[in-house]
């Protein structure tokens, strides 16, 4: 003989087993709808700035363990999307063995590609002074993009270059700080020194 109450207790069981379906199914689908919603906001974050280091200085070494360029500025901002970063006021002190330090000034710099390129911008100052090597180079510009780890710099836009006492004005440069090596590109002017006079011939 069948029990009675039996069908009710597995109605009871059955809806009690669609009240858990259901429950787990709307947990699953609410894991799913947070889930998207959180990399909606990572990719959106992604693009903001992670973190900012005020009146900060770097050191890159060579292979050798020496130190191959000091970084440093009023601020830096990072990137998290293209690992890249905002320098404000940016100065950077190239260093050659057996040359004298190349010194770079600017308003703006941008770092990116791995940290192998810097793209220098507004009010852009260069400076070497003289060595036995090379004359003392001093370079004015409104952008200019450095490759530290290449030695070399260049630009599109106009430039005025000031190597000893000649004076060259131009639009692009490209230049080898290992070299010593400037080439301008475009719309060339060149002032250079007077010769000085040669001596009177003696009486």
């Amino acid at each position: 003989m069948r029990k009675p109450g039996g069908a009710h207790r597995w109605r009871t069981i059955f809806t009690l087993l669609g009240a858990v379906v259901v429950a787990l199914a709307s947990f699953w689908l609410l894991e799913v709808m947070n889930k998207n919603s959180q990399d909606i906001k990572a990719s959106k974050h992604l693009d903001e700035p992670d973190y900012f280091i005020t009146n900060f200085s770097l050191v890159r070494m060579d292979l050798t363990g020496k130190p191959s360029y000091i970084v440093s500025g009023t601020k830096l901002t990072h990137y998290p999307a293209d690992d890249s970063s905002d320098i404000d006021q940016p100065f950077v002190r190239k260093l050659t063995p057996g040359m004298p330090p190349l010194n770079m000034n600017a308003e703006l710099a941008h770092i990116d590609q791995d940290n192998t390129r810097l793209q220098l911008h507004r009010k852009v100052v260069i400076d070497r002074v003289a060595s036995p090597k090379a004359q003392n180079l001093t370079v004015r510009t409104e952008a200019l993009t450095v490759f530290p780890d290449e030695e070399r710099m260049e630009t599109d836009v106009p430039v005025d270059i000031l190597t000893g006492a000649s004076r060259l004005n131009g639009v692009g440069m490209k230049a080898n700080n290992a070299t010593g090596v400037v080439e301008v590109q475009n719309a060339l002017r060149m002032v250079l020194p007077p010769k000085p006079r040669p001596a009177a011939a003696a009486k």
